[in-house]
C-alpha cells in the first residue's frame, strides 16, 4: 500500500498533470501543485485553442504546458503523475510513471475533516448537493467536490476538523483509489445502480466492483446508506463493515433509516429517536426519484451530525442541480427542463415519470453499450418524441419502430430539434431534454449539451 503524500513530498517534485480538461478538475489540481512548490508540467491531447480558458486560469504560476500531444519523457522523468479520472489505468504513458495519483488520492491523504462520500449510477449529484445543502442549513460548515466538477484540492487549505466534506465519486474515481487505504468516509451513500459505462467495463460485475470500493475501508463507527429497493443495495449492506442505514419503500421491518410514505413524503426512524419527517411530499425539485435521493441525503446529514428536527425544512429550500431536471424557462404556457445529465435510459424513464402533464421529449445521442429494452415502454409516455442523431439513437429507434411509437428526426442539427420541440409544445406542456445517452460528436460533454439547450431556447423567436 502506498504511503499517502504529504506537502513535503510535493515541494520541488517534478509532477506531470495528465489531462487539463474543461470541467474544473485539472485547473485546481495544477494550481494546488504549483503553489505547493512542485515543478508542474500539464499535458493534454487537446490543443491550446481548445484549452485556452483553462490555460489562462493558470497564468503566472510557472507551469509548463505540453498540449495537443503527450511526450513519453514527461512521464518517465516525473517523480509523480497526477491523472484525470477519464484516463484509463492501463494507459501506455502511465506505465512509464514511477508513481500515479489523482487529485482525490492526494486530497484524501491531506484532508483534516470527516468525509461523506456519495456514489451510484444516477442521482449522485442531486444527493451530494442536497447533502451539502442540508448540512449548511443545519449550521455545519460543508464543502462539496469530486465528480460534480469541483476538485476538492481547491478548498483543502480552508478546511478544519469541524467541517464536513461531501464528495461525489464516480466509478472511475473509486477505481483509482483501490488499495490505497485513504477513503474511509464517515458516511458512504450508494444511490440506485443501473447499467452504465459498459463501453469501459467488461460487464456489470466489474462496474459494480468499483462502486463497492466506497465502503471497502470503513469500520464499525461509520455508516453505509443502502437503497432497500435495489438488489445491489442488499448486497452492499451484507458486505460493509460499517453500520447500515436503509432508505426505500421496503426496508427491513426493524431497520433504521428512511421510509417512503404513501403520499410520497419520506420519514426517518433512527437510533434512539421517534419517527420524524425527512422530505415533504412536495418540494421544488420534481420527481419521485429526486425525493428518494433527497431522503438519502437527509439521512446522511443526520449521520454526519445534523439535528433531525430541521431536515425536512432544509429540503423545502433545496433548489436542485443544473442539468438534472432543471426548470430554466417558461415559454408560451409550456415549462422547459434541462435534464442533460440523464445519460442512461433509466434516467429518461425517471424524468418521464416526474410529470403528469403532456411531455415533449428531446432524447438520444451517443451509445455507451447500454440496453434501452428494459425501459422501452417509458418512451410511450411522451406526447411528442424528438430524436437527436447518434449511435445510441439508432438502437432506440429500432425499438420505437418495433413498438409503433412515432417520433420526429433524428436531427443532426440541435437547433432544428429545439425549434421542432417549440413548434410542438402547447400551453400546459412540459418540454424536456433528457438524452439517455452521452453527448460526444455533437457536444463536448453533457454540461455543454445542457448549456447549449438553454442558449438555444433563449434564442427562439
Amino acid at each position: 500500500m502506498l504511503k499517502p503524500l504529504n506537502t513535503d513530498d510535493l515541494r520541488g517534485a517534478r509532477v506531470t498533470v495528465m489531462g487539463l480538461g474543461l470541467n474544473g478538475g485539472g485547473v485546481p489540481t495544477a494550481r494546488f501543485l504549483a503553489k505547493a512548490g512542485a515543478l508542474v508540467t500539464v499535458t493534454d491531447m487537446k490543443d491550446e485553442s481548445a484549452l485556452a480558458e483553462s490555460v489562462s486560469a493558470l497564468d503566472g504560476l510557472g507551469i509548463r504546458f505540453v498540449l495537443g500531444r503527450h511526450e513519453r519523457g514527461n512521464f518517465s522523468s516525473a517523480d509523480l503523475v497526477v491523472k484525470n479520472p477519464a484516463v484509463r489505468p492501463d494507459n501506455e504513458y502511465l506505465a512509464l510513471s514511477r508513481r500515479v495519483e489523482t487529485d482525490l488520492s492526494i486530497f484524501l491523504g491531506l484532508c483534516p475533516a470527516p468525509v461523506l462520500a456519495v456514489t451510484g449510477s444516477k442521482g449522485k449529484s442531486t444527493t451530494s448537493s442536497a447533502l451539502a445543502h442540508v448540512l449548511r442549513a443545519s449550521g455545519i460548515n460543508a464543502y462539496l467536490g469530486g465528480n460534480i466538477t469541483m476538485s476538492p484540492l481547491s478548498f483543502l487549505s480552508e478546511l478544519s476538523p469541524s467541517d464536513r466534506v461531501v464528495l461525489e465519486l464516480s466509478s472511475w474515481q473509486l477505481g483509482d483509489l483501490k488499495g490505497r487505504g485513504v477513503l474511509k468516509p464517515l458516511v458512504a451513500v450508494l444511490t440506485r445502480i443501473v447499467p452504465d459505462h459498459l463501453d469501459r467495463y467488461a460487464g456489470m460485475d466489474e462496474y459494480v466492483a468499483d462502486k463497492r470500493l466506497i465502503y471497502a475501508d470503513q469500520g464499525p463507527s461509520q455508516w453505509t446508506l443502502c437503497d432497500a429497493d435495489d438488489p445491489y443495495g442488499r448486497s452492499f449492506a451484507a458486505e460493509t463493515k460499517a453500520g447500515v442505514l436503509w432508505y426505500g419503500s421496503r426496508p427491513p421491518l426493524d431497520a433504521c433509516g428512511a421510509r417512503l410514505a404513501p403520499d410520497g413524503s419520506w420519514w426517518g426512524q433512527l437510533p434512539g429517536t421517534e419517527k420524524f419527517p425527512l422530505v415533504p411530499a412536495v418540494v421544488p425539485v420534481p420527481g419521485a426519484h429526486n425525493r428518494r435521493n433527497m431522503a438519502a441525503a437527509a439521512l446522511a446529514a443526520w449521520a454526519a451530525g445534523a439535528e433531525p428536527g430541521g431536515l425536512a425544512a432544509a429540503m423545502e429550500t433545496f433548489p436542485g442541480v443544473e442539468h438534472r431536471l432543471e426548470h430554466f424557462a417558461d415559454r408560451n404556457g409550456s415549462r422547459w427542463y434541462n435534464d442533460s445529465a440523464a445519460t442512461v435510459p433509466e434516467a429518461v424513464a425517471a424524468a418521464l415519470d416526474a410529470f403528469s402533464e403532456p411531455i415533449v421529449l428531446i432524447t438520444g445521442g451517443t451509445d455507451k453499450n447500454l440496453d434501452f429494452r428494459p425501459v422501452r415502454a417509458a418512451y410511450r409516455k411522451a406526447k411528442e418524441l424528438i430524436l437527436l442523431s447518434g449511435t445510441g439513437t439508432e438502437k432506440l429507434r429500432a425499438l420505437l419502430d418495433e413498438d409503433g411509437v412515432p417520433y420526429h428526426g433524428p436531427y443532426a442539427d440541435f437547433i432544428e430539434a429545439v425549434q421542432t420541440a417549440d413548434n410542438l409544445a402547447a400551453p400546459g406542456h412540459v418540454v424536456i431534454l433528457s438524452p439517455g445517452c452521452t453527448s460526444f460528436g455533437m457536444f463536448k460533454n453533457e454540461f455543454d449539451r445542457g448549456r447549449s439547450f438553454k442558449t438555444a431556447v433563449a434564442g427562439l423567436p
